[in-house]
Formats: structure tokens, C-alpha cells, sequence
């Protein structure tokens, strides 16, 4: 039994000085010291020993028990100690080098842009306003004078959810949401995502951002339209802009317009980004149509005003010159950078 423990001693010794690694250290311990181990096994085996050389055998078990013990403690020791050293030199700082600036978003240019067209009709005393992107008929379409038969209502043109429900394709819905309730006098701007079936291109997609505003008081005129929208354009795209008025049409306003400004790059002399015209369409716009004011429960008679809309991701590629609109989600952070 002697030999037995010096051989199963000797054998652990040898294997904790080269273990390598607090693992295969582990691995030695519950191969001689475990449940199962051959140290435990010796000790299972007493009942073969004769009674009076039981307690020299539970010495010498406990003696070799506690020389393996303090071997693997000290093996342990050395192998912590070396991993420490190794770990302090792969994160060995020099505090001379310069310090790294931590890389940092920023906003981006639909963002930009959007927060300057607020801050322009924040300014002209507009109150922001947001609606759900998903929507009613009545409200995307209804009351805003778009009949049953209208083209706009084509599955083609409008994600329906089901009959009554769909995916907003403007932002009007929050106007006429804003009118219904009747608290007049109205000025406000209604920002947002809308959503249409167009294919992707360069300057389409199915989902984009619109900003529409609203006025509703007494004695308003086309000319007050005309004023704001020039202010607006001499704010936004330059003091030197002009604007031109196209007739046009649209089933909510009534007189309708187009609305284009002096090209910012060539100063209405003609370029690539005006396409050589010197004008650039930015928006529709219009007085508010009277069936629009019935339906929403104001008083047409008493009250007039008008509506405009703008499409922000068109205004974002106007004033930074960006010829593509799907730079603009593709998140590519060399193109995001430049803003």
C-alpha cells in the first residue's frame, strides 16, 4: 500500500510541474483528488486493509493528500503570477502617446434640413404638429376632397392595411385631423413619414418624409400665401432667391400652384443642377378648398386659408447637391460624413 501512495504521489507531482496551465492543474486535481480520483480510491479500498494498519494508512492517504495539496498551490501560484506579467504587458500604456478622440455621430441631412424648416415657420409663428403614419381613408383621403374614384386611391399608389385603413401617403391627414376639432385660428406645419408604392430610383422611393403646412383665419388670401412662401425660400435656399407661381392642380386646394425657385447654383442663369431653365420646382401649394372646409366643419363663408407641401428629402438633395436620394438611407458612412 506503500508503494501504492508513493507511486500515486510521485506520478502527481510530476504531472503538476509541467501542467502548463491553472486548467490542466485543475484537470490533475480531480484526477488524484476527486470523487473518483485514485487518492479517494485508496481510501474506498480500507475496508481490505486489516484493522490494525488502518490508521498508518489513513496517515500516509493524508500525507501524500497534503504534499500533492501544497505542490498544486504553489504550481498555481507561479502560473497566476505568469499570467498576471503576461496580461500587464499586452496592456502596457504609454502615457506619452496622444490621446484618441472617440469617433461621434452627428445629425443627418434629412435631420438638417428638417430642423432648419422648422426653425423657418417656427419663426413665421407655425405649431408643430404630429399624426399616426398609419391612417384612416377618411382622413388620408375623404376629407381632404380625394374621391372614391380618385387615381391617388389605387392600390398602385397606396398601401392599404384594409379597406378603411392604409399607410398615410401625405401628411394632410394631420391637417384635417387639426381642423375637424375647430379650434381656430390654425397655423401649423405637420412633418412626417409618408408612404407610397413607388419603385426605387433616384429620386423615388416607397417611404419618405413630407412637411405640409396649414393656415386658417379670417380674410386670408393667395397673397399672404405668396408672402409666406417667398419668405420661407429667402430663409432656406439664400436671400437672393426668387419665386415663380405655376397654376396647377390639386383635389384639396383651390386655386392650386406649383411654386419653383432661382436655381441657388447659377442664380436662375442656367446650369446642370437647373437643367439649363435657371428654375427649380420645389412644392405645391394652394388655397384651401371650400368642400375641404365643409367636410372638417368650418365655416367657409367666415373663414379662408391656404396649404402648402414640401418634400424634404427633394429639398435635402436640392441645398447640399446630392444627385442621389438613396444616399440618403444606405448609411454609408463615407457620404454621411461629409454633413
Amino acid at each position: 500500500m506503500k508503494e501504492k501512495l508513493e507511486a500515486i504521489k510521485a506520478e502527481a507531482l510530476s504531472k503538476i510541474e509541467n501542467a502548463g496551465s491553472l486548467d490542466s492543474l485543475n484537470d490533475i486535481k480531480v484526477a488524484v483528488l476527486g470523487k473518483k480520483g485514485e487518492l479517494t480510491a485508496v481510501l474506498k479500498s480500507m475496508k481490505d486493509v486489516a484493522p490494525e494498519d488502518r490508521p498508518k494508512v489513513g496517515q500516509m492517504v493524508n500525507e501524500a493528500r497534503a504534499v500533492i495539496e501544497a505542490k498544486m498551490e504553489e504550481e498555481r501560484t507561479k502560473l497566476q503570477r505568469q499570467l498576471r506579467t503576461e496580461k500587464m504587458k499586452r496592456e502596457t500604456i504609454d502615457v506619452t502617446l496622444p490621446g484618441r478622440r472617440p469617433m461621434r455621430g452627428h445629425r443627418h441631412p434629412n435631420q438638417i434640413a428638417l430642423e432648419d424648416l422648422e426653425r423657418v415657420f417656427i419663426g413665421m409663428g407655425y405649431e408643430v404638429v404630429d399624426g399616426p403614419e398609419v391612417e384612416y381613408d377618411r382622413y388620408n383621403f375623404e376629407l381632404l376632397n380625394i374621391p372614391a374614384d380618385h387615381p391617388a386611391k389605387d392600390e398602385q399608389d397606396t398601401f392599404y392595411i384594409t379597406k378603411d385603413i392604409l399607410l398615410r401617403t401625405q401628411t394632410s391627414p394631420v391637417q384635417a385631423r387639426v381642423m375637424e376639432k375647430g379650434k381656430l385660428p390654425i397655423r401649423m406645419i405637420s412633418p412626417g413619414r409618408v408612404f407610397r408604392a413607388d419603385e426605387v430610383d433616384a429620386t423615388h422611393s416607397p417611404s419618405f418624409h413630407q412637411l405640409e403646412g396649414l393656415v386658417i383665419d379670417k380674410g386670408i388670401t393667395f397673397a399672404d400665401l405668396k408672402g409666406t412662401l417667398e419668405q420661407f425660400a429667402k430663409e432656406f435656399f439664400g436671400k437672393k432667391t426668387k419665386v415663380k407661381f405655376r397654376p396647377h392642380h390639386f383635389p384639396f386646394t383651390e386655386p392650386s400652384a406649383e411654386v419653383d425657385i432661382t436655381c441657388f447654383k447659377c442664380g436662375g442663369k442656367g446650369c446642370r443642377m437647373c437643367k439649363g431653365s435657371g428654375w427649380i420646382e420645389i412644392l405645391g401649394c394652394g388655397m384651401v378648398h371650400p368642400n375641404v372646409l365643409d367636410m372638417c366643419g368650418i365655416d367657409k363663408n367666415e373663414y379662408q386659408g391656404f396649404a402648402f407641401g414640401i418634400g424634404l428629402e427633394r429639398v435635402t438633395l436640392l441645398k447640399y447637391e446630392i444627385d442621389d436620394m438613396r444616399l440618403l438611407y444606405e448609411n454609408d458612412t463615407r457620404f454621411l460624413n461629409q454633413f
